[in-house]
């Protein structure tokens, strides 16, 4: 029997406007998950004031936070397979504003970091599932002005977000942040319920006597990720032995990863990550760009409001007002680069990006304690703009190629890698900056020593500026042939 919410009855009842009523519906959940992952970076500094807390451990807030939302990023083909869009959006969007609420209420720095967690696990959920839709909803022709319209509203969340964070920060302290993210999560799960189908991708019904999660899988990811992620903060502290053990562990766990999901795929079950998909080139080649680029994006992140506050010594409410033009920059640039991904071979648009992000990092490693705030927002707004032609051009690019059946995989994997990266990125930032800061004989504390304080910043961003430069090598391989695209509608 056809469900009164099933894809195919929502479509007839709203007829050509659906998907993108759809689309609007999951963007809002979306726009929440994003908004928990950035805000929390202005309140950092407040933070760790109040619980006492050292650069390594208040940088798990963002670290367990990644690290959440790259491992559950894994089980969204498998939780959409089973049980349908809306049951598994909706879940994710009761986690993410239970989370949001505990943090907020949060009397120790344990609970807090339970409670970035909870909201990482909903976020990697809620993610991938938009590229889905694209992907399946709408035509080939038509797939760069839906990912440009859902990016510039994705996209509002992190550019107001700081602004109104920071504001929060300085009126009513870090707390309030936490409870930003509730609005939206009451307003996607009011519109989950009026145009999210019940069906599973393709218009298929979910199908709860399927196969079980791939727990060893997901164990080995996560083990994977949380080694990779303690390693590079051993090397951090200069524990070279230590650190060696557990990046040996994550590669331990990588290889074993890849050899269970392999044997999944012989036995004919359905393994956590699709190996085949690395089989198509442009996939290959999106997957190294996509973690370079959560590298960079992710750990400049984190490091742009530590370096505006704790280097250039400015109040939270100024990072906020200082960041707004850029985002909404980045809004308008998504919105007009969508079109042209409909047009323009995808590769030349993700190059594009790579060396504005670079030229962008470039740049700040100049700024000074004399630089004008005019110059900081220029850079900001150059950075957005390398990021506007990434973010809808880089999924198209990696996922048009692959069979219809491997796309809520595709998004789920690419994902996944761009999330790996971005863990990694936050971790390698702060490493890198106390190297730099180490080397320097500084310290964060204002006082003596500004200028190489400044330099450690400068160093840092330099090693962002290569890594920008290292994916846009990779890019040029996302070389796409248009003829013969098909999709599913």
């Amino acid at each position: 029997m056809t469900s009164s919410s099933s894809l195919s009855v929502l479509q007839a009842r709203y007829g050509e406007r659906y998907r993108w009523l759809l689309l609007f519906s999951v963007m809002v959940g979306t726009m929440a998950s994003i908004m928990s992952s950035t805000i929390v970076n202005v309140a950092i500094p407040d933070m760790s004031h109040y619980f006492t807390l050292g650069q390594a451990r208040a940088q798990w807030v963002t670290s367990g936070f990644m690290v959440a939302t790259t491992v559950s990023m894994l089980t969204t083909p498998w939780l959409l397979s089973r049980y349908g869009y809306r049951a598994t959006y909706v879940g994710a969007m009761v986690v993410l504003l239970a989370g949001g609420v505990a943090g907020g209420l949060s009397q120790s720095f344990g609970l807090v970091l339970a409670a970035r967690v909870a909201e990482g696990l909903a976020a990697g959920v809620v993610q991938p599932i938009p590229a889905v839709i694209i992907l399946y909803a709408f035509r080939p022709h038509e797939q760069g002005r839906a990912s440009g319209v859902f990016g510039m509203g994705v996209v509002l969340a992190p550019a107001l977000g700081p602004s109104i964070g920071g504001l929060l920060v300085d009126w009513f302290g870090w707390r309030s942040i936490f409870f930003m993210v509730v609005p939206l999560c009451l307003a996607s799960l009011v519109l989950a319920y009026k145009f999210v189908p019940v069906t599973a991708p393709g218009g298929v019904e979910a199908n709860r006597r399927g196969e079980p999660l791939d727990w060893r899988g997901l164990l080995l990811g996560a083990g994977g990720t949380l080694c990779l992620l303690n390693g590079l903060v051993s090397l951090h502290g200069g524990s070279m032995a230590p650190a060696l053990v557990l990046l040996g562990a994550a590669a331990a766990c990588v290889a074993a990863f890849v050899v269970w999901q392999r044997r999944l795929a012989r036995l004919g079950r359905k393994p956590l990550m699709d190996l085949r998909l690395f089989q198509a080139r442009q996939f290959a080649m999106g997957s190294i760009v996509a973690f370079i680029y959560g590298t960079a994006l992710f750990g400049s992140t984190y490091l742009l409001p530590v370096f505006l506050q704790l280097g250039l010594q400015l109040s939270a409410s100024h990072v906020g007002t200082l960041m707004l033009p850029a985002g909404v920059v980045l809004a308008v640039t998504i919105a007009l680069v969508g079109r042209l991904a409909d047009r323009h071979p995808t590769h030349w648009l993700v190059a594009t990006g790579l060396a504005l992000l670079a030229a962008s990092f470039g740049l700040m490693a100049l700024v000074n304690s004399h630089t004008s705030l005019w110059i900081l927002v220029a850079l900001a707004i150059l950075g957005r703009v390398g990021l506007g032609f990434i973010l809808p051009s880089l999924n198209l690019g990696s996922m048009r190629s692959l069979d219809k059946t491997l796309i809520s995989q595709g998004s789920s994997a690419i994902g996944f890698v761009r999330m790996l990266g971005g863990a990694a990125g936050v971790s390698l930032c702060g490493i890198v900056l106390e190297w730099r800061l180490k080397v320097h004989g500084v310290s964060l504390a204002p006082g003596l020593g500004d200028s190489a304080r400044m330099a450690a910043f400068g160093e840092t961003f330099l090693m962002l500026t290569g890594l920008c430069l290292l994916a846009l090598v990779a890019a040029w391989q996302l070389n796409e042939r248009r003829q013969g695209e098909t999709t599913a509608s």
